[in-house]
């Protein structure tokens, strides 16, 4: 699966889509696919500030649980509910219904800390060797 380029990735294998000062954040189809099935997903409370870099949730697969990273810093504004009872969702549309939160970004400048996807690509690459 093509990585959007649109969005910007971090090294943890998160992504985000800024549209104005609202960041949507989730994890790569890398990500989900070395968790393979997922099974539950703690997502982070409404209201609760992140920071960069910082756990804001937990994915939970047959395989293992693993943190999930804000890759902004902001005040959670929204989560996706539907993963609570359909957390294959990411699994299935890691880039689209399979989003975990959405973010009020306070300092745009942290997107300059994230990868392009072509940059993400190369990493993935690098990473499985």
């Amino acid at each position: 699966m093509e990585n959007p380029n649109e969005l910007k990735y971090s090294k943890e294998h998160e992504w985000v889509r800024l549209e104005g000062d609202i960041a949507t954040v989730g994890v790569t189809y890398f990500a989900q696919k070395q968790l393979t099935d997922i099974v539950f997903v703690e997502l982070p409370e409404k209201g609760k500030n992140v920071e960069q870099g910082k756990q804001m949730a937990v994915i939970e697969s047959v395989k293992s649980v693993s943190d999930v990273f804000s890759p902004v810093s902001g005040e959670v504004i929204e989560v996706n509910d539907k993963l609570k009872d359909n957390p294959e969702l990411i699994n299935n549309e890691p880039y689209g219904a399979g989003w975990i939160a959405k973010i009020k970004a306070v300092n745009k400048d942290e997107l300059n800390n994230l990868m392009s996807a072509d940059d993400y690509d190369k990493f993935v690459s690098e990473t499985k060797h």
